[in-house]
């Protein structure tokens, strides 16, 4: 035990050692990187209140947070559904519940217009018992007897949480169940009576972003010294930590999978089969979807050629779990779904036995149920939807036919319907009121063409009435990375505080993203990123030439690895611009990795470590471009103290650099929320309110 300790701190000082450069000795703001230190909460708390000042003190801003406000607290929200026992469960914040309550109620009762709900955990209650600020950060709930659940819970926000046992049936936390102590964690239920648990189960037992790498399994009543070791990674594994999954479908069949990844995007997958773990034949670049009828679905994200036969990467396949379990360095996959050129897959969810799929069809969204055939095949039935919509699954109950749709657009408001899957009926159970007046207002795709001439799709929701003198207000958003696809949605906020206002809102699909499939995204990763920021400035540009808006009146918002997108932007072509919006963001590429879980993405951005990967990183990192004698546009920079993901240490340092220039800018910092924009309701209306009075300031007036 201890030469393995000491073989870890050894790996992560020498994967530190290789990251660090002689800059960072010449950075004078290294002291805001230390997240909750005394002077640099001194400097948050002294941006905040300047920041406040201009923006709270604007006339605008007390309208726009209380429609903000009201938005978020509004009682007549759709209560998203999950199934667990054949009961609905759901989540609910409101200003009564800031913490939150976790209620059900029967299918039957969710059908109604007014659904009696049951408390069944409230998290201001066990906050105030136990004087401890508790927000959820989800659930994992035992699949086979559906009676016990493990409860995340956060201090304040942050990724780290506390694991306890709930029962669902007696309402309160197992006395004597499965408690995991604080900190970054993966977990899956084994069996009724058993878990699978990554952790840091000695000091040390992290990789340089701060995950786990060693699964134990944890049987009831054991401490937490009894757990057996069922399968160790190493110490440089790249990605979010290894991960166990457990898939029960409705014929009584269970498998347990880890997944461990090597970079950002490839992984390793185990057949768990007692006290060890044996590597399944899969590509490095695809993901275990779920379990039906004995099959186990899997998403490729390239090509792979197994048994003579070729599958094309962007394609959802299936496997029998025997022969599997039989052979698992020979696998003979079956497809389900393979994507034409425009294609894309979206989720797969099963139910008792048919599994329902969701792709996307040049950006908009399509829904499929897909029924096992004899003999490895599948049939499918299409699903009659809306053509300009996004589309997505909110849960499927793997003991019966049930599954629930989302519906949205940017017009229309959000619904959700009840899903047979054995005979494809689609029944609206909930659906939004609307939540701002769209009447005026239209929706029309456009496409521009980027640097090296493709085709960059783009939405534009504006009034119809609109005037092309280039004089139109508007939001320019997209986010660019890690094959997320950003599709039309329903925003009651864009909505209410910026259309109703007459703004013009745009929705860049510009690579990085998962639009079109895998390559859409692979096309921009590490040294070939300047591409993504090619297509959001040609997009820009293409808005101008139409003369829909123009820099004068153009801003652009983004978060995360969006709000490293608005960054570059920022300092590329300050000239596109008058208003910058970046969020949460990442600005030192070169010291992300050292950074919060910034070492989880080099497979997205690529290493300082490695020389033509720095020479990029330096080209493009916004912290290390700002230049003297640039005519910058004032940007809204903001983040979260508890940000334990991306980190605050990008944006305060971004700010205090501008500061030190000479150059105006807007920081603010929120003190609890995580990698978000506030842990409560309350807060997160108070930033919104934040970001569209900056918007008004600076593209309306």
């Amino acid at each position: 035990m201890r030469l393995s300790i000491l073989t870890s701190l050894l790996a992560t000082l020498l994967v530190s050692a290789a990251h660090a450069q002689p800059s960072d000795q010449n950075d004078p703001f290294l002291w805001l990187e230390n997240a909750h230190g005394e002077r640099a909460m001194s400097w948050v708390e002294s941006e905040n209140a300047k920041t406040l000042n201009v923006l709270e003190k604007d006339p605008r801003y007390a309208g726009l947070h209380a429609d903000a406000l009201k938005i978020a607290e509004a009682k007549d929200r759709i209560p998203y559904p999950t199934v667990i026992g054949g009961q609905v469960y759901n989540f609910w914040q409101d200003a009564d519940h800031v913490r939150g309550v976790w209620r059900k109620t029967s299918l039957d009762d969710y059908r109604t217009t007014d659904p009696h709900w049951t408390t069944v955990l409230d998290l201001d209650a066990v906050s105030l018992a136990e004087k401890a600020n508790w927000f959820a950060k989800g659930e994992t709930c035992e699949r086979t007897e559906q009676r016990r659940c493990l409860i995340d819970l956060s201090d304040g926000g942050e990724d780290a949480v506390t694991v306890r046992e709930f029962d669902l049936a007696a309402k309160t936390f197992a006395p004597n169940g499965f408690l995991l102590p604080h900190g970054k964690q993966k977990l899956a239920w084994e069996t009724p009576d058993s878990i699978l648990v990554a952790r840091e189960w000695a000091p040390g037992e992290l990789t340089p972003s701060g995950y786990p790498f060693v699964v134990k399994r944890l049987r009831r009543g054991q401490p937490l010294s009894a757990a057996v070791e069922i399968f160790r990674g190493a110490a440089s594994d790249g990605g979010y930590g290894v991960t166990p999954m457990t898939f029960v479908d409705g014929a009584g069949h269970s498998v347990s999978i880890i997944h461990r990844p090597l970079s950002t995007f490839e992984a390793e997958k185990y057949l768990v089969a007692g006290d060890h773990a044996v590597k399944l034949d899969l590509p490095l670049k695809s993901l275990v979807q779920d379990l039906v009828a004995g099959r186990l679905i899997v998403s490729i994200n390239e090509d792979w050629t197994t048994g003579g036969a070729t599958f094309r990467q962007g394609s959802l396949l299936s496997l029998d779990l025997d022969a599997l379990r039989a052979d698992p360095a020979h696998l003979k996959p079956t497809v389900v779904f393979a994507p034409g050129p425009r294609e894309a897959f979206g989720e797969a969810w099963a139910t008792r036995d048919r599994l329902v799929v969701t792709t996307f069809d040049n950006v908009r969204g399509r829904g499929f149920v897909y029924a096992p055939e004899a003999g490895g095949g599948w049939t499918s039935t299409t699903l009659d939807l809306p053509d300009n919509a996004s589309i997505s699954i909110v849960d499927a109950d793997n003991r019966s036919n049930q599954a629930f749709i989302s519906i949205t657009g940017f017009l229309t408001p959000s619904t959700v319907s009840d899903l047979d899957t054995h005979t494809g009926r689609l029944s609206q159970v909930k659906a939004l009121p609307p939540k701002f007046d769209a009447s005026k207002d239209v929706v029309n795709q456009l496409e521009a063409t980027s640097s090296d001439g493709t085709r960059i799709p783009y939405f534009v929701v504006h009034p119809k009435a609109m005037a092309l003198n280039g004089a139109n207000p508007t939001i320019l958003t997209a986010y660019g990375g890690f094959q997320v696809a950003e599709t039309p949605n329903y925003s009651a906020n864009i909505g209410k505080l910026w259309l109703e206002r007459g703004g013009v809102y745009v929705l860049a699909n510009i690579r990085g993203g998962g639009e079109f499939g895998p390559a859409w995204h692979e096309a921009g990763l590490k040294t070939h990123r300047q591409l993504i920021y090619d297509d959001f400035a040609a997009v820009a540009k293409d808005l101008i030439a139409r003369n829909i808006t123009s820099s004068r009146r153009l801003g652009i918002q983004g978060g995360s690895n969006g709000g490293l997108l608005m960054g570059v932007e920022f300092t590329q072509h300050p000239e596109l611009w008058r208003a910058v919006d970046i969020q949460v963001p990442l600005l030192d590429m070169l010291r992300f990795e050292q950074i919060a879980a910034g070492a989880s993405w080099v497979g997205e951005y690529g290493s300082v470590s490695i020389p033509d990967q720095r020479a990029f990183l330096e080209k493009i990192s916004p912290y290390n471009n700002l230049r003297p004698g640039v005519s910058y546009p004032e940007p809204f920079i903001w983040t979260t103290t508890k940000d334990d993901r991306v980190g605050p240490q990008h944006a305060r340092k971004f700010a205090a650099k501008l500061a030190a220039m000479g150059y105006p800018y807007l920081f603010y910092e929120v003190t609890e929320g995580g990698h978000g924009s506030g842990a409560n309701l309350a807060e997160k209306a108070r930033t919104t309110a934040l970001e569209m009075t900056y918007f008004m300031r600076k593209l309306v007036d």
